[in-house]
């Protein structure tokens, strides 16, 4: 009986053992498991850890973080849970913190294009992913869409991006530069194929922008036209002779230009210095007809008015009676008062007859005139005028006359002009002489023609100076240095190679301060000092301007155009409002050779109905 108690006892026991012994093991092991203090430290030493195995994954991306173009809505998106995850690294204990920045590095880039994409791959598939970057040659946009920037070495030795498309087009603009050369012209095999070549070509590229765009075979493309492309160089190469050819005929045609242009010149002067037929048969029937009358019509009237120094008085000196003509009547027209006008009128033997008689057939109106023969002025001879000693010089009639000379050089044949033996074109230099009671005159060039009232040149104040008259230096042009002998040292010494020339033609002459300063004995001196012609060459102005330099006053240019003989491209509202326009050069308005669109501001002051010009067929 006791036997069967203690089996049962350990029984129970063995039963106790074997059903309460896990479930203390158990409940052992499950409360180490849900303590809350190492759970805690647990779970932020794995995290922790985690992150530190990621930095060095994560600072090798964002340190090679290319920004290339503006940012998009898109890109400025960042992921949720980095952010996420960012925020709560943030938050822990400083110790910690210097990890937590590996997400923000982007912040250190430029703030106005931050751009920053952070994935997390697994580290190895990152690594297996690199290369991959840099081997994608045709794409290279989006490789840098991806926010990884190539090592230097690498993207060196790659080549460059779409160089075939690059090259297609070169060779396109090079066969057209070609086809358009006129040597191509001889070859037309090689145009033909070379035009092929580009068709197919433009064919190839198309529109392509990149490499993969273009067909499998551009390769062959390249080499065909780079072929035919050797051949057009070639061509070219082989016009060496023929372009030498084609300049030695461009330098032959230089010199016979020049030389026509030499000719030109020659017969410019040459029909400029000769007396059309008409003008030649006017003084012939004028001078017949005045010996014709009585003496006392052969007089002018008004002789009072002649020396009355309280009116206007011009200097015209001419042997060119329709020129004369001319200026008379177009002063006379535009004069405010032209009984207050008078005109002196001087001119050589041989047209003194004949000016008399226009004037006394066609009288100027209201206005006086004065014809006086140069033969009549016995004091000036050569004995006192020295340009009149070295005009009638043997040495001056060769310079002109003799035929043994060779041809000159056609830009001095203006200065071997014979109107140049003329004394008429001198007396300008002997107005007080000529006009002993007047105080003030008003020369006029016998190529002039007046439009305006002239009578406010007689109330310019020429504050001590001798000549009145306008300028015509435009930079360069028409300055001292032009005229006179700058390498003679008594030109040089005396005068600014710079100074302004001026204008002979218009000319308000102070007598009185011309008798006052001693201009005529000026002249002379230098006269006497140019007698072989090295100070200046032949002519007027060239000691006019010696003459009064510094004793000039500048007139307004609105009183006097000059360039009308010479100077076609003169404008017509310059014209107009000039108050004398001036016929200078050879192109003379009387002569067919004249320019034609100002040839009408001179002849409308002629009456053609005229007889002596009806009968010398004198026409407009």
């Amino acid at each position: 009986m006791v036997l069967k108690m203690a089996r049962g006892q350990m029984v129970i026991v063995l039963l106790s053992l074997t059903v309460l012994a896990p479930i203390v093991l158990y409940t052992d092991k499950l409360g180490s498991y849900i303590d809350t203090s190492s759970l805690n430290t647990q779970f932020v030493d794995d995290l922790v850890s985690m992150r530190v195995n990621q930095v060095p994954q994560l600072n090798a991306i964002s340190n090679e973080i290319i920004i290339v173009k503006e940012p998009t809505d898109e890109l400025h998106l960042v992921d949720p849970e980095v952010e996420e995850e960012t925020r709560v690294q943030s938050d822990n204990s400083s110790e910690h913190e210097h990890k937590t920045r590996v997400l923000s590095a982007a912040d250190e880039v430029d703030e106005r294009s931050l751009i920053q994409q952070v994935t997390k791959p697994d580290p190895q598939e990152v690594s297996k992913t690199e290369p991959n970057i840099d081997s994608n040659e045709h794409h290279p946009q989006e490789a840098t869409d991806m926010g990884v920037k190539e090592p230097l070495s690498e993207r060196s030795a790659r080549p460059i991006p779409d160089i075939r498309v690059r090259q297609l087009r070169d060779q396109l603009i090079r066969a057209k530069v070609y086809l358009s050369l006129g040597s191509a012209r001889s070859h037309p095999q090689f145009v033909r194929e070379l035009r092929a070549r580009i068709k197919d070509v433009q064919r190839s590229v198309g529109e392509s922008t990149k490499d993969s765009e273009l067909p499998r075979n551009v390769h062959e493309k390249l080499r065909e036209m780079e072929r035919i492309l050797e051949r057009g160089k070639q061509i070219q190469d082989g016009c060496t002779h023929a372009v030498k050819k084609l300049r030695a005929i461009l330098h032959s045609a230089e010199e016979q230009l020049n030389v026509h242009k030499k000719q030109e010149l020659f017969l410019t002067q040459l029909a400029a210095k000769t007396l059309p037929k008409g003008l030649h048969c006017l003084p012939l029937r004028l001078s017949t007809d005045f010996y014709s009358l009585n003496h006392s019509r052969q007089e002018f009237p008004n002789h009072e008015k002649l020396e009355n120094p309280n009116l206007y008085h011009y200097a015209l000196f001419s042997d060119n009676v329709l020129a004369a003509a001319t200026v008379v009547n177009s002063t006379i027209k535009n004069a405010l008062n032209p009984a207050d006008h008078v005109f002196h009128v001087v001119t050589n033997r041989l047209n003194y007859a004949a000016m008399r008689m226009w004037f006394l057939v066609n009288p100027p109106g209201d206005a006086t005139i004065q014809v006086q023969n140069l033969e009549d002025f016995t004091w000036l001879n050569a004995s006192y005028s020295p340009v009149l000693k070295q005009l009638s010089s043997a040495s001056m009639r060769n310079y002109y006359f003799n035929t043994t000379h060779r041809k000159s050089d056609p830009s001095s044949l203006k200065y071997r002009n014979p109107k140049y033996l003329s004394i008429l074109n001198h007396l300008r230099f002997y107005l007080p002489e000529i006009f002993p009671k007047l105080d003030k005159v008003l020369f006029l060039d016998d190529d002039v023609v007046v439009q305006k009232d002239l009578t406010g040149l007689w109330k310019v104040d020429l504050h001590g100076k001798v000549n009145g008259a306008v300028e015509t230096c435009g930079e360069n042009f028409h300055r001292f240095d032009r005229y006179l002998n700058f390498s003679n040292p008594l030109i040089s010494k005396n005068f600014d190679p710079h100074a302004c020339g001026w204008a002979y033609g218009m000319n308000v002459f102070d007598l009185k301060e011309w008798r006052l300063q001693g201009i005529t004995q000026i002249y002379h001196s230098w006269q006497n000092q140019n007698n072989d012609r090295l100070l200046w060459k032949l002519g007027t102005l060239p000691p006019g301007l010696i003459t009064f330099y510094n004793r000039t006053h500048p007139l307004d240019k609105s009183w006097h155009v000059l360039g009308l003989g010479y100077n076609p491209t003169i404008s017509r509202r310059e014209i107009e409002r000039a108050a004398v326009i001036h016929y200078n050069g050879n192109l003379k308005p009387w002569l067919e050779i004249g320019i034609p669109k100002f040839h009408g501001y001179w002849s409308k002051f002629l009456d053609y109905d005229q007889p002596f010009l009806r009968e010398c067929n004198i026409n407009p």
